[in-house]
């Protein structure tokens, strides 16, 4: 079942150690948790730089088209306000283009192919959509679900200094061990400047949906001192796959200490945590990823919204675009004191079934989305708004606080809006201004603007929608976000440009593990699918 890493801007793979990945190009990493006797990895490193040298000699986009994109974009402020606009930045866009080719099938000699992205030996043995063997004759599972006597009943071996272990992440000191593990050794950006931070408070509301299973929290400890090494985490859902809903298992937090990426243990923890998903009947798993394996059903695209500027530009987050000042580009981002949705206000346990409803309605407008309940949808809106009162813990927000959920109440009591946004942030690496970067992630949101079919309502529903995110936009910023994040899912697209949100330069991939189906609308439109609207489900 599949890893991953959540890879949601500007990120490396340390997952896949089969495919010897690792972040910085594999550089050898210092840091106060040593590893009590492991070799030195330094021969294998070498040989993995000249691997990626011959990579990048294979690269087909040429030097003139790079150059031609740059000259057009450096005059786009809402994408050179974001993006640093570079020719590795520009040539990443393009190659990202060209393997949506791959997956559809279209590309053959002369175009990227397997080899342009790896081989993928692990993942040639799994139950995946293979790359270049495009759309499916049909939709549904690779290989048939097994009986229980035909699942493997015993933990897969480990090297012998290392032995499995089940987290208990109520317990704190445990929830501490995962935070710590992921806080020095999970997703970097390209440039070691970002990595996220997730909170205790974080990991306990996502991995802790209603009935999750303790045993799908996966550890790796060193035998000797017990210290934990390596982690890969899944929790259940209900998943609705255009018009087949199965139940899968979201995989995430795949995380090998920095010192033991040539250990080779990522693709056995993928084993583990597969045979242990299958045991509970479950056969199918969705995971997203930063890079590209076989094969991603769709690609989205992130974007982002500046509210703190001059700290996305100290920490190099962000940039000031050709032909701006700073000043402009801070009174260009400048939000509004108040909201503007006349009824709007902090959602309560009270709407939680008027809001199911919303979101079950609301969703049909996408092709996979979640299914939740309503104990479901109290965990994800409502669990992680944290304790006390707002203001508890700085401006807008209360002790532990993860999620921001609003809902817009008519005259007549009637729920007609809601959305929601998360708080992820990320350390700042080796700035000696900044410690932190606040980044809330744009989630779930309805209208019933949106029940209504037919392009007539298109603009309607673009029109509501910029004020509900433009309102959750002046939340975050009271809150003291310094950045507010959204990929090209649902109905963002549209209004991105109107909210200034600004291109970024990462990219998320969607999986399906042992489940084909036509490749789905992200950062592209599908067919008569307009972008995004392939894709109604947020990754954590």
């Amino acid at each position: 079942m599949p890893p991953t890493n959540k890879q949601k801007e500007k990120e490396t793979d340390p997952t896949l150690e089969e495919e010897h990945l690792t972040d910085s190009e594999g550089e050898e990493h210092d840091d106060q948790h040593d590893i009590e006797n492991q070799p030195s990895t330094s021969t294998s490193q070498k040989k993995k730089k000249k691997k990626k040298s011959k990579a990048k000699q294979k690269n087909e986009i040429p030097d003139e088209v790079v150059e031609a994109v740059m000259d057009r974009v450096k005059n786009d402020e809402s994408v050179t306000s974001q993006m640093e606009v570079n020719a590795e930045n520009i040539r990443q866009v393009l190659q990202h283009l060209k393997i949506m080719d791959v997956v559809k099938g279209k590309a053959g000699p002369g175009g990227i192919n397997k080899k342009d992205i790896g081989e993928h030996k692990f993942w040639a043995t799994q139950p995946v959509p293979q790359l270049g063997e495009g759309p499916p004759l049909e939709e549904g599972y690779i290989e048939p679900p097994k009986s229980h006597d035909e699942i493997r009943q015993e933990p897969y071996p480990l090297p012998k200094e290392f032995e499995w272990a089940t987290l208990d992440i109520n317990d704190p000191s445990q929830n501490k061990e995962v935070y710590d593990l992921l806080s020095l050794n999970y997703v970097e950006d390209d440039n070691a400047a970002f990595r996220f931070n997730y909170s205790s408070e974080f990991l306990a509301w996502a991995l802790k949906p209603p009935g999750y299973h303790k045993e799908w929290h996966i550890g790796v400890r060193v035998a000797s001192n017990k210290k934990l090494v390596a982690f890969i985490s899944g929790v259940p859902m209900s998943l609705r796959v255009r018009e087949r809903t199965i139940q899968v298992s979201e995989i995430n937090y795949l995380c090998v200490h920095k010192k033991l990426r040539s250990k080779r243990l990522a693709p056995v923890l993928i084993k583990e945590v597969t045979r242990r998903v299958n045991l509970k009947g479950i056969f199918q798993a969705i995971y997203t990823a930063g890079v590209v394996i076989p094969t991603p059903v769709t690609i989205c695209r992130y974007y982002h919204r500046s509210l703190n500027v001059p700290k996305l530009i100290d920490t190099h987050f962000s940039y000031v675009p050709r032909n701006m000042t700073l000043a402009r580009l801070i009174r260009t981002n400048k939000l509004e004191s108040k909201t503007s949705l006349p009824g709007l206000r902090e959602m309560e346990d009270k709407d939680i079934e008027a809001v199911s409803v919303l979101f079950a309605n609301y969703m049909k407008r996408f092709e996979m989305v979640p299914i939740y309940d309503i104990e479901e949808m109290r965990h994800q809106l409502i669990s992680g708004r944290g304790e006390g009162e707002i203001g508890a813990d700085g401006p807008g927000r209360r002790r532990g606080q993860v999620t921001w959920s609003y809902v817009v109440e008519d005259s007549n009591g009637n729920i007609t809006d809601f959305f929601s946004f998360y708080s992820l942030p990320s350390t700042v690496i080796n700035n000696p201004k900044y410690s932190t970067l606040e980044a809330a992630y744009l989630y779930y949101y309805a209208t019933t603007v949106g029940f209504k079919r037919g392009l007539e309502h298109e603009e309607e529903l673009k029109m509501r929608l910029m004020s509900l995110i433009g309102d959750a936009l002046i939340i975050a910023n009271e809150a003291k976000f310094d950045v507010f994040n959204a990929l090209t899912l649902m109905d963002n697209v549209p209004i991105f440009s109107e909210l200034k949100f600004g291109v970024g330069d990462g990219f998320l991939n969607f999986y399906l593990y042992n489940w084909r189906t036509a490749s789905l609308a992200g950062m592209s439109a599908e067919g008569n699918v307009p972008a995004g609207r392939g894709v109604g489900v947020v990754m954590l």
